[in-house]
């Protein structure tokens, strides 16, 4: 079940979680901090089972349908058990975008394949990393299943 964590950002474990979601730098870490504390817009979510907070996924909308997720993330033990489809199939449940967008590395345009999403190489948009553009039609995928 996905629930509000925006307001628990100073705990570590939800810190943790974020950590796993950004470059590992910790400027980086405190700019998705707030991103989330400001009331930007943004909103953060937590996964919670049997009372922990085991993933975490925030977002935002671009435009009055499509929400671009900003930062994914399962901590390692729970990772692989299908947790993080399970976010973004809620956030589509909840939220009802017209699409999901995402940008990426390569270590997670392999989630983002098998989650159903259209992934295109940017190209080599910072030295030596080349980055990833996730799509995922929410409404042509619905057409598509009925």
């Amino acid at each position: 079940m996905l629930v509000n964590i925006a307001s628990r950002l100073d705990e570590e474990a939800i810190r943790e979680l974020l950590e796993w979601s950004v470059f590992p730098d910790p400027e980086h870490l405190r700019r998705a901090v707030e991103l989330y504390r400001n009331g930007s817009g943004h909103t953060l979510l937590g996964y919670e089972s049997e009372g922990d907070i085991i993933g975490l996924i925030g977002y935002h909308r671009i435009d009055g349908g499509t929400i671009e997720i900003d930062h994914i993330s399962v901590t390692p033990e729970e990772r692989y058990k299908g947790y993080g489809r399970g976010m973004i199939l809620e956030l589509l449940a909840l939220e009802n975008p017209t699409a999901l967008v995402a940008e990426t590395d390569e270590d997670a345009a392999d989630f983002y394949r098998s989650s159903r999403f259209t992934v295109v190489s940017l190209g080599e948009k910072y030295p030596g990393t080349e980055r990833f553009r996730c799509t995922y039609e929410a409404a042509e995928t619905e057409e598509e299943d009925d």
